[in-house]
């Protein structure tokens, strides 16, 4: 009991460096930024990256600082499994890329705060070399492979999932594959979004005027691998 007594004390009167822990943060910072412009560049998802990229520093920076003060004491750490038994996380990540960035931001704060100053950014830089020369050679081997996004309402008296099968007829005419990557739903009005092998470029316009003659008030919506929206 008193060995665990004197361990408890030791730690609980260990002291937080501002020194360190300012210069961790700033570490942890440029990290941050740094992966938010790796997904920025490479990320495949369709949602805003400008806006979810601004999340990587705050998360960066919060597990870095929480990780220093818990560290330097036995009774926070404790303490903090109480508060967060407790709470309960709600997230709109719905992409397992969103959500693999996320948990590197969280990792390089875990990195920093235990102290670990050279090996986490050279195990990040490390990450993200092979992201890239993985991302940029599935790339290379499906340039012509295009994100989908259609919008629009079903007919009176039908729900927005009986236009599914419709719209997968028409895209299978024209794409030599088809992937189903996304579907939201409100109402009649449906959201679908596609992963798309479209073959020539001519079967862009066909495919977006056989889908306005069967729902006039379709959104049709063409991106690349690089976000460069085509129609």
């Amino acid at each position: 009991m008193n060995e665990v007594q004197s361990l408890f004390a030791a730690q609980s009167a260990a002291p937080l460096s501002i020194t360190d822990l300012a210069m961790n943060l700033v570490i942890a910072g440029a990290l941050a930024f740094g992966v938010g412009l790796h997904y920025r560049t490479f990320g495949a998802t369709l949602a805003s990256r400008e806006t979810f990229t601004r999340v990587f520093p705050f998360v960066a920076l919060t597990t870095c600082l929480l990780i220093s003060i818990i560290k330097s004491s036995l009774a926070l750490s404790l303490g903090l499994v109480g508060a967060l038994s407790i709470v309960r996380f709600r997230t709109p990540v719905k992409e397992p890329e969103e959500l693999a960035y996320v948990f590197l931001s969280i990792t390089i704060g875990l990195g920093l705060g235990a102290g670990f100053r050279r090996e986490t950014p050279a195990a990040v830089a490390l990450i993200l070399g092979m992201v890239t020369l993985i991302q940029t050679r599935s790339r290379r081997l499906s340039s012509r492979n295009l994100y989908v996004n259609i919008g629009l309402d079903a007919a009176e008296g039908h729900t927005a999932a009986s236009v599914v099968e419709p719209v997968n007829s028409v895209l299978a005419k024209h794409c030599k594959r088809i992937d189903l990557r996304r579907m939201d739903t409100e109402h009649r009005h449906v959201e679908l979004t596609y992963f798309v092998d479209i073959g020539e470029i001519a079967m862009v316009a066909r495919l977006a005027e056989e889908l306005e003659q069967q729902y006039p008030t379709v959104r049709v919506t063409l991106l690349d691998q690089g976000r460069m929206p085509s129609l």
